[in-house]
């Protein structure tokens, strides 16, 4: 099993071109989102949303305003993580109520758990919420990398957009959101010729401190 981890984890790279005639089935689009929604978050508030963006006119408003990068518009799926612009106390409640119901339990037995996430949320400015959220979105991005390589499909995790134009396009600003990265998925095209570069890494013994 490791091996096999290390040798997917080793055909993956950061697709450049995509095969537009290959497309996801249905079936892997959902093994890929519940890889995100079973991703580990702090106090497992999963403070972000992911649009999965189909829409081919919207998708290339989007790559327009991603400096013309093709693979928005070529890979199969274009998965957009946004955090969120403001977020509250009535976020942690949402998350309180979602554990009352799924766990069975009463409101008292986990008001302590509540209070201390209310404590963590009132205790930071609303911009170090948006860099704490983008951290826990960042993880889901990085099981969604991971299960992608495991499964034998490319992705393309991307910064490189305007961030205010993807927001205005996606309409984030009325849903309280704010587009921090984006992934294609899909599968690479034969030509694409970064797929035959050798990874470049930092060696085992310069990277780990053994303490």
């Amino acid at each position: 099993m490791e091996n096999s981890i290390s040798e997917q984890l080793n055909w993956r790279y950061a697709t450049k071109k995509f095969d537009t005639s290959k497309k996801l089935s249905q079936q892997q689009i959902d093994g890929l989102l519940t890889a995100i929604q079973l991703a580990p978050t702090s106090y497992g508030l999963q403070p972000f949303k992911v649009l999965v963006v189909s829409n081919p006119a919207i998708r290339e408003q989007l790559k327009a305003a991603a400096y013309g990068q093709p693979q928005v518009t070529d890979a199969s799926e274009l998965l957009v993580f946004a955090t969120y612009a403001n977020y509250t106390e009535a976020h942690v409640d949402e998350y309180a109520t979602n554990i009352i119901a799924t766990r069975g339990v009463k409101p008292a037995e986990i008001q302590g758990f509540v209070d201390t996430m209310k404590g963590t949320v009132k205790g930071l400015t609303q911009e170090q919420l948006q860099a704490w959220n983008t951290k826990q979105a960042y993880i889901a991005l990085g099981f969604l990398l991971q299960t992608a390589a495991l499964e034998g499909i490319d992705a393309c995790p991307m910064e490189g957009f305007d961030v205010a134009k993807f927001d205005e396009i996606l309409g984030l600003a009325d849903k309280n959101l704010r587009a921090i990265v984006i992934a294609p998925i899909g599968f690479r095209a034969d030509d694409d010729t970064y797929q035959f570069y050798k990874k470049v890494r930092v060696a085992k013994e310069d990277l780990f401190i053994n303490v």
